[in-house]
C-alpha cells in the first residue's frame, strides 16, 4: 500500500464546471490549463475534469481570464467568469437601485474602470485612468500627486475671485471610498491624501444623482480598493522607478478563505517633480477585511491612514508657458507653498439579509485629518473631524411571472467640525533670503457642517424589455460659523448660521432591452450644491450673506449601450443636456478709482451643456491556444457645446470708481476642451508578454470666461510593455516598463481658468519613462 501511495496520488484529478457569473448558467468550451501548459475543455454542462495542480487558468470567449487556486481536490470547485466587456459585468457597487441588474440595465451613463484600465500606466495617478478611458469626465491635478480635481460633463468648479468661476478645489461630485464619502459635509473633497494605486474598480456617475448621494450636481464616484483573491493566501512587493525622481514601495499581504479576507497595504510614494519646487512623499497603510458570519450577515471594514506632503511650484503666467519656462511662480516658492495632509479614515459595514426580499448595509465611517498648506496667498490650517453613517435597504418583490420592483431607499448623514485659520507670510528677519514664514493672522473660525439626506429610487421591470426607474431624494445642509477674529470696529458679527432645507432631486428613467444585448434608454435627474463656509459671510463687513442659494442642475439624457458581433463589440453612447441655474460668482465692490474694497459672492446666472459621448471596445482576436491570447482595441470620443447663460461677473476697471458687469452670455465654458478623443489597443500573448499603445487628443479651450484667452490643443502618445507569468509554481511575477508623451508634446496637468495672470500647471514636456518589478509568493 506505501508503494501504491505514490501513483494514486499522481493519479489524483480535480473536478469542476464553469459558469457565467452573472445568469449562473453553465459555459461550455471553457479552457482549463495547468501551468505546465497541459488543458482541457468543459463540456455542454460546463464540466471539466484535469489532473490534479495547485493552480489552473480558465478562459472563454467573450469573459475575463481568471486564475484559480486549488485548496483540496477532493473537492469539486466551481469557477464563474465575469463578462470581459465592462458594460455587460454585473454592478458591484452596492449605490445603484438593484445591484443584481447588468449595466446593460442601468438607464443612465455609468463609467467603470477595472485594474487593467488603471494600469494601463504607471497606475498611480487616477487622473491618467479617468482622461483615457471615461468620455465626459476630466481629472486634473496641481502637482505630482496633489490638489486633484474632477470635472464631470463641465461641473466640477468652485468660486473664483478674479472670475466667474475658477477650478481651485474640487466641487460637486460626491466620492467614495469603499462606501466611506471622501467629500466632506460641505461638499468638497480632498484626495491628497488618498493611494490610487490601491485601487482595483472605479465607478463614475455621470450628471445629477441626488437622488441617491444627496448634494451631488455633477455626479458620483464610486471607489474600491483591491480585494484578496478566493481561497488564496499571498504576500506581494512592488517596485517602480520612473523619470523625476519617481519612485513607489508597496508591500502587500493577503489572505481568504471561504469565509473571511484580510488585505493589508503599505505603500511609501516618492518624487522630485517635473519643475522646481515639485517634490512629493506619500506614505499609505490600509486594512481591508471582510467577514460572513452567516449566509445573511457580513461585515466589511475599511482603515486608512496617509502622510502626505507635496509641494507646490504655483502657476505658470501664459509668457512663461510660451518660453517653456518651468521654474515656477516666485511668489510660491518664496512662501514654501505646499500641501501637507495627515490623515486617518475608518469605516464598518454590516449587511443583513432580513429574506430574499429585503437585505440591509449600514455603513459607519469617520474620518480625522491635520492639514496644513502654502500658497502665494499665504498660510492655512485646519484640523477638520468628519464622522457620519450610510444606511440603505434594498428590496425586490416579483410581482407575478412577468414584472418585477427592486429599490433602494436609504439616508446618509455627515457633520464636520473644523477650525481653518489663515495667516499672511512675511519675510523671515533672521534668514532676508530664505523662505518666508508665518505672519500676522487673517482669519480665525470655528465651522460646523451638517449635512444629511434621505432617498428612495425603485425599479419596475416589465415584459418585453422594458423597465421604469423613479426616485427621489431630498438633502438638507446647515453651517454654523463663529468667526473669532477679534476687530474693534465689529464687536456685533461674530456668529452666523445658514440653513439649505428640502433640496428635492427626482430620477425618472425608462430603459428597453432589446434581445438581451442592446438597450436604449432616456433620464431626467437633478441635483444641487449648496455654499461652503466660506461662501455665507462678507467678510468685509461681516455680515451674512443672506441672499445665496444652492446651484441646481438639470440633466436630460437619452442613449444606448450594448454588445454586437457575439459580444466583440460593445458600445456606450450618449446625448445629455445638462442646465445649470444659479451658478456662483463674484461681485467686486469698489472703494475708489485704483482700488475694490471688497468682492463677494452671489448667484448670477448658469450654463447649458450640450454634449455627445461614445465608447467603444472591441475584441479583434482572443485565443487560450495560440501565440496571441487576445488583440482588444479601444477607443472614446466626447463633443462637449457648454455655454453660459445669463451668466455675469463685476468687477472695477483701473480707473473708474462703479463696478462693471461682464456678460459671458453665449461664451463658451472656460476649462472644458470642445473634443476629446482617444484610441488604444491592449495586447495580451500566451507566454506572458502583454502591452499597450494610446493615443490622447485634446482640443483648444477657453481658460478665461470671455473667451479671450486659449489653452492650445495638444496630443499624447504613451505605451506600455511587460511580461507575467508564474514561476516556480508559488511565485508570480510581472516586469514592466512603459512610457508617457512620446512625442515630447508641451502639455498641462491642469490650467486654472480666470485666475490670469497665473494659469498652467505644466506637465512634463519630453519622453519620459517609468519601469517596475511585482513579485507574489502564493502559499
Amino acid at each position: 500500500m506505501l508503494l501504491l501511495l505514490p501513483i494514486l496520488a499522481s493519479a489524483q484529478t480535480l473536478k469542476g464546471v464553469i459558469v457565467d457569473a452573472s445568469t449562473q448558467s453553465p459555459l461550455a468550451g471553457a479552457t482549463i490549463l495547468t501551468p505546465d501548459g497541459k488543458g482541457v475543455a468543459t463540456n455542454k454542462n460546463g464540466e471539466f475534469e484535469i489532473s490534479c495542480v495547485q493552480t489552473i487558468t480558465v478562459s472563454h470567449i467573450g469573459y475575463n481570464t481568471v486564475n484559480q487556486s486549488v485548496i483540496d481536490c477532493n473537492k469539486p470547485i466551481t469557477v464563474s467568469l465575469i463578462d470581459s466587456e465592462n458594460y455587460l459585468q454585473t454592478v458591484e457597487i452596492t449605490s445603484l437601485s438593484n445591484t443584481t441588474r447588468t449595466m446593460i440595465e442601468q438607464p443612465m451613463s455609468i463609467a467603470k474602470l477595472d485594474k487593467l484600465d488603471i494600469d494601463r500606466g504607471t497606475g498611480l495617478f487616477l487622473d491618467d485612468a479617468i482622461n483615457a478611458n471615461v468620455p465626459g469626465v476630466q481629472m486634473n491635478r496641481r502637482a505630482v500627486s496633489s490638489g486633484q480635481q474632477i470635472n464631470i460633463r463641465g461641473y466640477g468648479n468652485g468660486v473664483g475671485f478674479r472670475g466667474a468661476s475658477n477650478n481651485f478645489d474640487g466641487q460637486g461630485t460626491k466620492i467614495y471610498l469603499n462606501g466611506i464619502p471622501l467629500t466632506d459635509a460641505e461638499g468638497i473633497t480632498v484626495l491628497d491624501d488618498i493611494d490610487f494605486a490601491s485601487l482595483g474598480n472605479v465607478e463614475v456617475v455621470k450628471g445629477p444623482a441626488g437622488s441617491l448621494y444627496g448634494l451631488a450636481i455633477a455626479g458620483a464616484v464610486n471607489l474600491q480598493t483591491v480585494k484578496p483573491i478566493a481561497n488564496q493566501t499571498s504576500i506581494g512587493q512592488k517596485v517602480m522607478f520612473g523619470e523625476y525622481g519617481l519612485a513607489r514601495f508597496t508591500t502587500t499581504v493577503a489572505t481568504a478563505t471561504e469565509n473571511a479576507s484580510v488585505l493589508v497595504n503599505y505603500g511609501h510614494q516618492q518624487a522630485d517633480g517635473y519643475m522646481d519646487h515639485t517634490a512629493s512623499n506619500k506614505d499609505f497603510v490600509n486594512f481591508v477585511g471582510d467577514f460572513r458570519l452567516s449566509e445573511k450577515q457580513s461585515f466589511n471594514t475599511y482603515v486608512g491612514y496617509s502622510n502626505s506632503y507635496d509641494e507646490r511650484g504655483g502657476e505658470l503666467t501664459i509668457d512663461q508657458w510660451n518660453a517653456k519656462d518651468y521654474t515656477g511662480n516666485a511668489r510660491y516658492i518664496k512662501n514654501n507653498a505646499h500641501s501637507a495632509v495627515t490623515s486617518f479614515r475608518a469605516g464598518i459595514s454590516h449587511s443583513y439579509k432580513f429574506s430574499r426580499q429585503i437585505a440591509n448595509n449600514t455603513t459607519l465611517l469617520g474620518s480625522a485629518a491635520s492639514t496644513n498648506s502654502s500658497s502665494a496667498g499665504g498660510w492655512n490650517d485646519n484640523n477638520p473631524l468628519n464622522y457620519g453613517f450610510r444606511s440603505t435597504f434594498d428590496t425586490k418583490f416579483n410581482l407575478g411571472d412577468k414584472f418585477k420592483l427592486s429599490g433602494i431607499t436609504g439616508a446618509e448623514l455627515q457633520e464636520q467640525q473644523s477650525h481653518p485659520m489663515s495667516y499672511s507670510m512675511v519675510t523671515d528677519s533672521n534668514n532676508i533670503n530664505g523662505d518666508n514664514i508665518i505672519g500676522a493672522p487673517r482669519s480665525n473660525q470655528v465651522s460646523n457642517s451638517f449635512t444629511y439626506s434621505y432617498f428612495s429610487e425603485w425599479t419596475l421591470k416589465m415584459p418585453m424589455g422594458f423597465s421604469v426607474l423613479c426616485g427621489i431624494g431630498i438633502s438638507n445642509m446647515s453651517i454654523i460659523l463663529n468667526d473669532r477674529t477679534y476687530s474693534a470696529n465689529d464687536t456685533e458679527h461674530r456668529y452666523y448660521r445658514a440653513n439649505y432645507n428640502n433640496l428635492v432631486s427626482p430620477h425618472v428613467a425608462v430603459n428597453k432591452v432589446f434581445k438581451s444585448t442592446i438597450s436604449a434608454y432616456a433620464s431626467y435627474s437633478k441635483g444641487y450644491k449648496a455654499p461652503v463656509s466660506g461662501n455665507i459671510v462678507i467678510g468685509a463687513t461681516g455680515q451674512l450673506n443672506s441672499g445665496l442659494v444652492p446651484e441646481e442642475g438639470d440633466q436630460f439624457e437619452i442613449g444606448s449601450k450594448g454588445a454586437l458581433l457575439n459580444k466583440r463589440l460593445t458600445y456606450q453612447v450618449a446625448l445629455f443636456n445638462s442646465i445649470f441655474s444659479n451658478k456662483m460668482t463674484s461681485v467686486a465692490v469698489p472703494l475708489d478709482s485704483v482700488t475694490t474694497a471688497y468682492t463677494y459672492i452671489t448667484n448670477a446666472g448658469g450654463q447649458n451643456n450640450q454634449g455627445l459621448e461614445l465608447l467603444l471596445r472591441y475584441t479583434a482576436f482572443e485565443s487560450s491556444t495560440a501565440l496571441l491570447k487576445s488583440l482588444r482595441p479601444w477607443a472614446n470620443f466626447t463633443y462637449n457645446n457648454f455655454t453660459y447663460d445669463d451668466f455675469y461677473y463685476e468687477s472695477v476697471p483701473r480707473g473708474e470708481t462703479q463696478a462693471v458687469r461682464a456678460l459671458y452670455t453665449g461664451n463658451a465654458v472656460a476649462g472644458v476642451p470642445p473634443i476629446v478623443a482617444n484610441i488604444g489597443v491592449d495586447v495580451d500573448t500566451k507566454f506572458g508578454l502583454y502591452g499597450n499603445v494610446n493615443f490622447n487628443y485634446r482640443d483648444a479651450m477657453p481658460i478665461t470666461s470671455d473667451g479671450a484667452f486659449m489653452a492650445d490643443a495638444y496630443s499624447l502618445l504613451n505605451a506600455k510593455i511587460g511580461y507575467e507569468k508564474t514561476i516556480l509554481k508559488n511565485l508570480d511575477l510581472n516586469v514592466y516598463a512603459g512610457a508617457n508623451n512620446l512625442t515630447s508634446t508641451q502639455y498641462y496637468y491642469m490650467v486654472f481658468v480666470n485666475q490670469l495672470e497665473d494659469a498652467y500647471l505644466p506637465a512634463p514636456d519630453r519622453a519620459n519613462f517609468f519601469g517596475g518589478i511585482n513579485l507574489k509568493y502564493i502559499f
